[in-house]
Order: C-alpha cells, then structure tokens, then sequence
C-alpha cells in the first residue's frame, strides 16, 4: 500500500470531484453541433425547448454519463467481489470468462428474440455469465478453496474462448443483425438513452448495495477458508451470494452498452494502492474509480476520430493496458 496523507473521506471527496468534472466535461465535448457549458448547464436547470444543443446536452449526454458511471461502478466492484471471493489477484469478469458468457446470452438474444427488449437482454446476459462463471468455478476448482490461481485463469481463457467462438456463430447465423451485434461487442456507450437509464438503475442500485453489504466478509475471506470458516462464515453461501451480485453487476451493465473490459481487472488493484485492503473502504474508492474511467474513456471516444466514435471498450484497454503492466511490475501477483 502507498502511504497517502489523505484520510478515506479525504480520498472519496477528491474522487468525487474528479468524477464529477469528468462528467461536467462529458456533457459539452465534441459535439457536432456546437454544445457550450452554459447550454449544459442550462440544459440540467431550466432547458429551452427551442434550442437543439440544450437537447443534445439533456436527452443525449446526460442519460450517457449517468449510464457510464452506474456502468463503471458496477464492473469495478464485480471485479472486487471476484477478486475477493477466488483469492485471485487476476481475477475479473472479463479474464474469467463471465463478460464472454454474457455476451454469448444478449448476442442470442439480440439476434434471435430482439422483442424481449432489455429487461430480457439483461436477463439472457445474467444467464450466460452465469452459466460461464459456474463452469470456470468447476474446472478452476474455486468451489473446495485453495489456491489454484493458475487453474482458475486458464479456466477463464478457455470458457472465454468457447463462448467467443458461440457469439461469432450467432452472427454468421443472424447475419442482419450482426452490425449491431458487433458493434455492441465492442463496448459502446453511443446508444444509451434515458430508456436504458431507467432500465439500469434499479438493478445498479440494488447490485452496489449487496456489494457493500457482503465487503464485511469479504474481509474475513482474507483470513484463509478455514479461519473464515471458523469466525462463522459460511463460505458456500458467501459464494453464491457474491456470484449472484457478481452476475447481476456484469449483467446489467453489458446488456446496456455492450463488452466493457479491462475495468474489473485494473481498478480493484488501483484502489487498493489508495486504502489498503479493508474492503469496506476499498470497494467505494474502486466503485468512483470505475466509474471516472468509463465515463473519461467515453469522453475521449468521441474525439479520436471526430465526428465519428471509437468504442470506448478500445479506449479503455488502451487506457488501461499500461497501467496494468505497472502494476504488475511493482506489485507481485
């Protein structure tokens, strides 16, 4: 842990504000229709119906930043829970084959069922993930504990690549729908809309609770199964509890702006650097964190190739490829 002169208020408060201009500045950069900051910040007090850069601020960019943040908050702490429950320092959804499950669900979905809307696309995505995770856990033997790390991963590679082979599969088979499919595989915020705001929120909501709820035991899981065991903790239902949350995370946000990577492996390690690891502390500081990269990443997406948009899912494991490697080299995983 880097010694910080910070307290954890202090550190929440400036990542806060960080956060928070992030998104001031999400709402009015590259715009092809010109939007300044006095159009954003009267879109969000008292719009003028009239002016069309005061609606791309409100009905465009608003309901995007707020979907990047529950987004970003959301696969950051799938990532804690992951990395908490396996004991895996690499543990993720993406590394572990649950981001590849959940897109093999919503891509079926997408391409053979697109009526169940998405409610059912997130349902599906929540099936798939689970469906992978619960064969990486199988083949990693995560279930009896221990510390196969290396099993666990190549677990996840493996799924990861079944699941990759099945998505594409899907698209040959659907081919009018493979250019949305694609493009939603690639991790997009573009289509985001106040629709999949109030689609996301409640499930973001109640995700991020459980999430905080189960950082206690979390805690404990430190200690080895058999201490934690012996403290009372019931280490099967932990388990299914923190998949459940994991899977209802992941879920979510992948069936609203596609596969997002890169951000349960990095920021979890990041935030540790930040307050150490009592995850009660941790988890809020790498939920902001999260949410600040998703939202950043989205924001420079949109100007790599102005007018057009780059996925922010690329810009995010550009981003984040780098530093992860720092990590690597400074820490022992």
């Amino acid at each position: 842990m880097i010694p910080l002169r910070f307290s954890f208020c202090a550190q929440c408060l400036l990542l806060l504000l960080l956060l928070l201009t992030c998104s001031w500045i999400s709402l009015f950069s590259w715009s092809v229709i010109t939007v300044t900051p006095a159009d954003a910040l009267q879109a969000l007090y008292n719009m003028d119906q009239d002016s069309i850069a005061q609606h791309i601020a409100h009905d465009l960019r608003l309901p995007r930043m707020l979907v990047g943040i529950m987004v970003g908050a959301n696969l950051a702490a799938a990532g804690v829970i992951m990395q908490g429950l396996t004991q895996n320092p690499l543990a993720s959804p993406s590394v572990l084959g649950i981001n590849a499950g959940a897109a093999l669900g919503m891509a079926s979905v997408s391409t053979i069922a697109p009526w169940f809307g998405l409610l059912g696309s997130s349902i599906a995505a929540m099936i798939g993930g689970g469906i992978a995770w619960a064969f990486v856990m199988l083949l990693g033997s995560a279930w009896r504990g221990g510390n196969e790390h290396g099993r666990l991963v190549l677990a996840g590679v493996a799924i990861s690549a079944l699941c990759a082979a099945l998505t594409k599969a899907v698209i040959i088979i659907a081919e009018d729908q493979a250019a949305g499919v694609l493009t939603w595989l690639a991790g997009s915020l573009s289509d985001a809309r106040w629709q999949t705001f109030d689609a996301l929120w409640p499930l973001c909501l109640v995700g991020l609770l459980g999430a905080m709820l189960i950082a206690p035991t979390l805690n404990l899981l430190q200690l080895g199964d058999d201490n934690a065991r012996n403290l009372g903790v019931s280490l099967m239902w932990v388990k299914l509890g923190g998949s459940f949350l994991v899977l209802l995370l992941v879920g979510s946000a992948i069936s609203s702006v596609g596969a997002i990577g890169f951000v349960g492996l990095l920021v979890p390690h990041m935030a540790r650097m930040l307050a150490g690891q009592d995850h009660r502390k941790f988890l809020p500081i790498a939920m902001i964190l999260g949410a600040c990269l998703v939202v950043l990443s989205d924001t420079i997406s949109r100007g790599i190739i102005y007018p057009a948009e780059t996925p922010a899912g690329a810009i995010l494991a550009l981003i984040g490829a780098p530093f992860f490697i720092y990590l690597v080299r400074k820490r022992t995983l």
